[in-house]
Parts: C-alpha cells; structure tokens; sequence
C-alpha cells in the first residue's frame, strides 16, 4: 500500500469516528413523520388565528392546546424512529413561535385587548416579543441546559395559560372586554416570564416505566375524570399553577 492510500484510509476511519461518535449531531435532510406532526401543530396554530378572526374565541382557544398535543408527539416521535434532524429542530421553533407566539398574541387581542387600543397592542407585542427571545434561547441552550428543568415558562404552557382564560370565560358566558384589563396583565407578566431565569420542571426525567404507589394513579384517573369534566377550566387552572410554581419556589427558598 502506498503512501498516499494509507493516507486515504486514515482520513476515512477519522470521518467514521467522529460520525459514530456525535450521536447527538442533527442529521441533515428533511424527514417525513416527525415534520407531518410540526406541520399539524402550525395548522392548529394558524387555524386558531382563523377562528379568533371569526370570532369563535372558544374554538381558537382550543386549537392552541391541538397545537400543543402535536408539538409534544413531533420531538417524541423523532427520537422514536431516529429522525432528528437539523431542519426538523428550525422547523419545530418556526412553528412554535406562530402557534404560542403570534397566534396566542392576535386572539387575546381581537378577544379583550382591542378596546385599550395602543396600550392593548403593546401588551400583546410584548407577550410576542417575549415568545421570541424564549425560543431564540432555547435553541442556543440546547445541550448546555440541565435536562430536569427549563430556564423560563415554556411558549407552550405560556400560550395554554392565556388560552385557557380564554377558552374557560368563553364557555362560563365572560366576555373578553369585560376581562381587558385582567389581560392586560395577564399578557405581558406571562411574556416577561418566558424570557425569565425562573427554572420550571421539564418532567423530561419523568420514569413512566417504574412502578409508582397506588395513590398515584389514582390521582392520575382523578385528574383525566376532571378534565373531562370541565376542560377549560381545569386545563386552565393546572396551567396557572405550573406558571406560577417557578416563582413561588423562588419565595418559598428565599424564606428558608
């Protein structure tokens, strides 16, 4: 073998190597499944918008948590079939930033926030903006930040708090100026805690696989009954409690 072709080889098992190695390395090239999911929870997204413009408020509100079901199946079911991808990853952030980001924004205002004129577009901006610079964030953390946590409230559980309220006073007859400046704040503050250094529980961790008391599960069968019970206003109350757990962990660590 001559010099130059045991070159060749070196440089080839190199390539191999570094290929094997990065296991986490997106892939390059488009893949169907998983980006079939991205591409439902964008329809949820902009169909939401759709409906808040025809001003079915309830049906917009409920398209957002759609979104959110077929957000949370895309990334699982890449990692299922070993269909990660870079283009999936900027594909899934595009997609998030229109269905918790513009859609969640555009509803609230057309719902509550019209009548405060400049003050209720600003609000809703800034919740925008605030959807944005989350997900900008994201993306630079990922494989920096601790798997057990998220730093700020998640775009989706954000855009499932507002939707809720929306989703809970629409079906218990409220209208949306008569909660105007409730949102005015609700907004912004959800906004501001997206961009936050408040850490939240991912459940990434979560082991669904081990074995867990009795009582556990029944609460589990407690909580589905109450979903079907009242949807809005149970999804919208667990929501709230997961938006507000991240701060009152703060206070409830700064007293210790």
């Amino acid at each position: 073998m001559s010099i130059d072709e045991l070159k060749k080889v070196l440089v080839e098992d190199t390539e191999d190597m570094h290929i094997k190695g990065d296991k986490k390395q997106p892939r390059k090239g488009v893949f169907l499944l998983p980006n079939l999911f991205t591409t439902a929870a964008l329809f949820s997204g902009f169909y939401s918008i759709i409906a808040a413009m025809n001003g079915d408020f309830s049906g917009a509100a409920v398209a957002i948590f759609i979104s959110m079901v077929f957000d949370a199946l895309d990334g699982r079911v890449a990692r299922l079939t070993h269909t990660q991808s870079a283009f999936g990853a900027e594909y899934d952030s595009l997609s998030d930033m229109v269905s918790f980001g513009i859609a969640p924004a555009l509803i609230v205002f057309t719902w509550a926030l019209e009548p405060l004129e400049k003050i209720g577009w600003i609000t809703a901006f800034v919740y925008a903006v605030g959807a944005a610079l989350r997900l900008a964030r994201f993306n630079t953390m990922i494989g920096v930040e601790e798997k057990r946590y998220f730093t700020g409230l998640p775009s989706p559980a954000a855009a499932a708090i507002v939707a809720g309220v929306i989703w809970a006073a629409s079906e218990h007859g409220m209208s949306g100026e008569s909660l105007s400046i409730v949102m005015a704040f609700l907004l912004p503050i959800a906004g501001l805690l997206m961009v936050s250094n408040v850490k939240y529980r991912s459940f990434k961790d979560l082991n669904l696989k081990g074995r867990v008391p009795f009582m556990v599960l029944l609460l589990s069968v407690l909580i589905f009954v109450l979903i079907a019970l009242e949807p809005s206003l149970v999804l919208m109350v667990l929501f709230c409690i997961y938006g507000l757990w991240g701060p009152a962990a703060i206070f409830i660590k700064g007293l210790r």
